[in-house]
């Protein structure tokens, strides 16, 4: 229900929420691309969008880094999923334009709405919080995605 984008930008937020300090601790692009075994490039990218939106804030220079700019409680998922994501998400019938809306609904409306309220939910619910704690009472982190091997693509295991 959400794009590489988002999935990335959760990754990093999660990551600057487990070592939350009051802003004490700066962690680089870098250091954060090495922790969830993403591109150091695209990590940047994402830190530029997150502080545009005024969600981390960032020093340049030796000792830089970025940190958030609240409290993890005060940062949801939807505030990360706002900003990469389309709004309407749910909007649009799988059948395509001009279906529901126009006499009866398709067979999917009603599950649809459904997943789409669930879904709304836990975005709105969840706070940055809950990666901070899961990191500082348990130690739980989540595990680095495996690395790529020269011309194939990952693929990612189901979690059992």
């Amino acid at each position: 229900m959400y794009g590489k984008a988002t999935e990335n930008a959760i990754a990093a937020m999660s990551r600057l929420a487990e070592m939350y300090d009051d802003g004490e601790t700066l962690l680089s692009a870098t250091d954060i691309a090495e922790n969830r075994d993403l591109q150091k490039p695209y990590v940047s990218k994402l830190l530029s969008t997150l502080a545009q939106a005024g969600l981390v804030t960032g020093q340049r220079g030796p000792g830089g880094g970025f940190t958030l700019a609240k409290d993890p409680k005060e940062i949801t998922l939807y505030d990360i999923w706002l900003l990469f994501e389309r709004q309407d998400y749910s909007d649009k019938c799988p059948f395509g334009g001009g279906y529901c809306g126009v006499g009866r609904p398709c067979a999917l409306h009603d599950k649809l709405v459904e997943a789409k309220l669930v879904f709304d939910t836990m975005l709105r619910e969840t706070t940055l919080e809950s990666f901070r704690v899961a990191f500082q009472e348990d130690g739980l982190r989540p595990a680095k995605r495996p690395k790529r091997s020269k011309g194939r693509k990952s693929f990612r295991a189901s979690r059992d």
